[in-house]
């Protein structure tokens, strides 16, 4: 059950390079290098903008003067052509998750002053196949870019469509299965969630772990984390209970039988099952002012953090913060609350214009898109591209208070390490 819709994060405006990134991090001349991480530092703030979208209805559109005809909804009117996926005639929540991204995209197209790109906005219909046609459309439209699309099996569609034409992707998905050398995925992933929060554990002197979670794939990445982080720090892995649909209660007492040998357990599962099974523990006497509970981002949701029997637990976010600036924001200008996906839309568009207005036709190299020190986004904190699709970010770590989280440890602002 790896997750393709989120959990809420952070504020809205500058998508940025490290000020720190060294010359050879962007693969050009040091002239080039520089100038990069410092426009991107400047490039992008909140502005009253006028609106630049300009639906078609499907009718072909001929925008900018040069380039082959578009078909189809546009945003924008820059020289640079952007492609965005999104499901928006799919089925269930797809195309309410569609509209919301899209007013995303439109909120970072607005606020970075001088933007010069053209959004090519197609629907994917949420298929694989619908995402690959959509792909192939825009590519021959001269789109230089694909951001989207959402669900993992978009992803898988355009993906060999995307790189047979040499055309990057940023995609929405937080399934790691999906992404690739030029695939890119901006979810947040459960792996470096868990590595978070461990190594907060660790830090703060705690010896030994327990973890409940799902038989999910959602589970099979979070074990691998949670072992491989626990070794990192010498933690000793105690018990590792998974369980299928119905069977949170059997876990939990597995749990109950063990407790006095941990002093932690990650409970990586979100709304519907960790507050249940965290009343479980406690019902069956587990001391959870003494054994800290360990959660996700998937915590970072009032329904779970103003839950009292869970209050203690540590989770990972991008400083919270930034997301209630960008959703009040989004909320006025919109009269209704965004998903935390919608939060990905701006920050993909705001980095597609920050990479045109500095690295000129380099824009949209794989080198500079993997730049090791990474983009530093308001909303959602510092994060970077790595050469295998997946992303790295820099999460700060917060405490369940049964209100408004406390902070615990503040997000990075910069990488320290490959």
């Amino acid at each position: 059950m790896t997750r393709d819709d989120g959990w809420v994060a952070n504020d809205a405006a500058d998508m940025a390079v490290s000020p720190e990134t060294s010359d050879q991090c962007v693969g050009t001349t040091v002239g080039l290098s520089r100038r990069f991480a410092l426009l991107l530092l400047g490039g992008a703030a909140l502005a009253a903008c006028s609106p630049t979208s300009r639906p078609s209805g499907g009718d072909t559109l001929l925008p900018p003067p040069t380039g082959p005809a578009v078909s189809g909804e546009v945003l924008g009117s820059g020289t640079v052509r952007v492609a965005l996926l999104l499901p928006k005639t799919a089925p269930g929540n797809g195309a309410a998750l569609a509209v919301a991204m899209q007013n995303a995209a439109t909120l970072g197209l607005n606020d970075f002053s001088g933007n010069d790109l053209t959004i090519l906005v197609k629907d994917t219909g949420g298929t694989a196949e619908g995402a690959a046609e959509a792909a192939r459309q825009a590519i021959s439209e001269g789109a230089e870019l694909i951001i989207g699309p959402i669900f993992a099996a978009e992803v898988g569609g355009v993906g060999p469509v995307a790189r047979a034409a040499n055309v990057p992707v940023m995609a929405f998905s937080s399934d790691p299965s999906v992404a690739a050398a030029g695939v890119y995925i901006l979810g947040l992933l459960v792996d470096g969630q868990v590595r978070r929060v461990v190594a907060e554990a660790a830090k703060s002197g705690r010896k030994s772990i327990a973890a409940i979670m799902s038989q999910s794939a959602f589970g099979n990445l979070a074990e691998a984390a949670l072992r491989q982080e626990a070794g990192r720090y010498g933690m000793r892995v105690v018990a590792v209970q998974r369980f299928p649909a119905g069977g949170e209660a059997q876990a939990a007492a597995a749990i109950v039988a063990i407790a006095s040998q941990i002093d932690c357990i990650l409970l990586p599962e979100g709304a519907g099952v960790a507050p249940t099974i965290a009343r479980s523990l406690r019902t069956a006497g587990v001391d959870l002012a003494r054994i800290k509970l360990l959660g996700t981002g998937v915590w970072n949701d009032p329904t779970v953090y103003n839950d009292p029997s869970l209050t203690g637990g540590w989770f990972p976010s991008p400083e919270v913060s930034g997301f209630s600036a960008f959703a009040s924001h989004y909320r006025s200008t919109y009269g209704n609350e965004p998903p935390f996906t919608a939060s990905l839309a701006y920050d993909a568009v705001v980095l597609a214009a920050s990479l045109v207005k500095t690295a000129g036709t380099q824009r949209f190299q794989l080198s500079v898109i993997t730049n090791p020190e990474g983009f530093l986004s308001s909303i959602n904190g510092l994060f970077r591209f790595n050469a295998v699709g997946t992303n790295d970010r820099g999460l700060a770590v917060y405490e369940v208070t049964g209100s408004t989280p406390s902070l615990v440890s503040a997000a990075p602002r910069a990488f320290t390490g490959a």
